[in-house]
């Protein structure tokens, strides 16, 4: 046996060892901190998976990415929650309602109450729709198993959608950095639209 190729890890076998721990704890960051573009990683992943040759690489990074988004989102809705119970609030707390404006909470809260858990579910699907949700369902006063039940659908559904767009990319493309650029792309101008289309509706909406 040649000694080079047992020292030599192969790139299959490092993409299982950092690959995968890296997207669970990168998604789950962003989960708690919702600045990271989540989806752009998931689809990055996806691309990359679609070019191995390891069987399941495309389950696992579907698995992972939809419980770390998952334990991302039960984690920060917990913390949350003990904001809203303390007297003085919490950092948490102020760090979902900074990311939720009057506007969209109300909204998000209007949906809520008349769709229940489908405004939960299709709250992932939407750039900058998760936080507005997630904050409606703190003031509803939602318990937390109540919350997750609803968001189990919602982390399965976001986790096909971005790794759709990944597989797209990467069936585009023989060299998987061109497809990783395109998933890249395409996610970030799907993040970007919905907040340019609010910005020239709102002009014509407040007159």
């Amino acid at each position: 046996m040649n000694p080079l190729a047992v020292s030599v890890l192969p790139p299959e076998a490092t993409q299982l060892a950092l690959g995968y721990p890296s997207l669970f704890l990168l998604v789950m960051i962003g989960a708690l901190v919702p600045v990271v573009p989540t989806g752009a990683l998931v689809s990055s992943a996806a691309v990359v998976a679609f070019h191995s040759s390891a069987p399941l690489a495309l389950l696992l990074v579907f698995v992972v990415a939809a419980l770390a988004a998952f334990l991302g989102d039960v984690a920060l809705y917990w913390l949350g929650s003990r904001g809203t119970r303390s007297r003085n609030g919490s950092r948490w707390l102020e760090s979902i309602r900074s990311h939720a404006p009057e506007d969209r909470l109300a909204q998000a809260q209007d949906k809520l109450q008349r769709h229940g858990v489908t405004v939960l579910v299709l709250s992932r699907l939407v750039p900058a729709g998760r936080v507005p949700v997630m904050l409606a369902c703190l003031m509803a006063d939602w318990p937390l198993r109540r919350f997750a039940r609803g968001d189990i659908p919602a982390c399965l559904a976001w986790a096909v959608t971005y790794q759709l767009i990944g597989i797209l990319g990467g069936s585009l493309f023989t060299e998987p950095w061109e497809g990783v650029a395109t998933a890249v792309g395409l996610t970030l101008f799907l993040s970007v639209v919905p907040a340019m289309w609010r910005r020239v509706r709102r002009p014509s909406t407040s007159g």
